[in-house]
């Protein structure tokens, strides 16, 4: 893989992982069909340190609120704290279980597209649901976006998109739904890298790699921009038309037998 097309995969990565159009599901398709090269799980990892990065960069204040807030032990830190825990043990249990069996569906075109149509209903179904007032994330609420999360492990279901719907539907505003989704993902996409470093092999020139972090953090940063403000417009349901377009594409693919079912 050259810099070029590392990049390429970068600017997918980058724009995917928060748009809730699924990063997976584009990754996969982009593989199967431009036949793009592999490139390994140390270039994997480093696409989701340079996303993990745009996610701290762009809540550096309230995560440095919440760091702040806990260490003097006020309320509502720890309590979200506690709650961010809570909501990272179903997506830790359920991926070390089933990891492999994930890991064979990203090959599967036909997969993908299903779950891309899934991620559509979705977001026409639940994302316009939002509670009129801030009154920060309960156990239970932060539990059930957990829950949500590990449909996202599945290539072509959306992390920021199952969440999102979640908490809206847990009855969170939609700034809280986003803020807390966000939150969640940096344990997530840090804990998924942690646990493909053993098997990582670092072979792949490093200027290759610095582009393919540093392409996946800004355009990363620009995504989670656009999509905050999507979110506070209650306008996310519009991409429920580009999820279903995607899926129809994955499976005239599939069926022509131009990838693996």
């Amino acid at each position: 893989m050259n810099t070029l097309e590392a990049s390429a995969m970068a600017v997918i990565q980058g724009l995917t992982e928060f748009l809730p159009v699924s990063s997976s599901g584009h990754l996969a398709l982009a593989s199967s069909v431009l036949h793009l090269p592999d490139g390994g799980l140390a270039f994997d990892i480093v696409l989701h340190l340079g996303t993990l990065l745009a996610v701290i960069a762009f809540y550096s204040r309230d995560i440095a609120g919440l760091i702040t807030g806990s260490i003097r032990r006020e309320r509502k830190s720890l309590l979200l704290l506690g709650t961010l825990i809570v909501a990272t043990i179903p997506v830790a249990v359920f991926g070390l279980l089933a990891g492999d069996i994930i890991e064979g569906l990203f090959r599967s075109v036909l997969f993908v597209s299903g779950a891309l149509a899934f991620t559509g209903t979705l977001l026409f179904l639940f994302a316009g649901d939002s509670a009129t007032y801030e009154s920060g994330v309960s156990f239970k609420q932060g539990l059930m976006v957990g829950l949500f999360q590990t449909l996202a492990l599945f290539p072509g279901v959306s992390r920021s998109g199952t969440t999102i719907c979640a908490g809206l539907r847990a009855g969170l505003s939609r700034e809280e739904a986003a803020r807390f989704s966000f939150f969640l993902s940096i344990p997530a996409i840090a804990g998924a890298a942690v646990k493909e470093l053993p098997e990582a092999q670092w072979t792949m020139p490093a200027g290759v790699l610095l582009a393919g972090f540093a392409v996946s953090a800004v355009v990363g940063f620009m995504a989670l921009t656009l999509l905050v403000k999507f979110v506070k417009r209650g306008k996310l349901r519009g991409f429920a038309w580009y999820c279903w377009s995607l899926s129809a594409v994955g499976l005239f693919i599939a069926l022509r037998g131009q990838g693996p079912l």
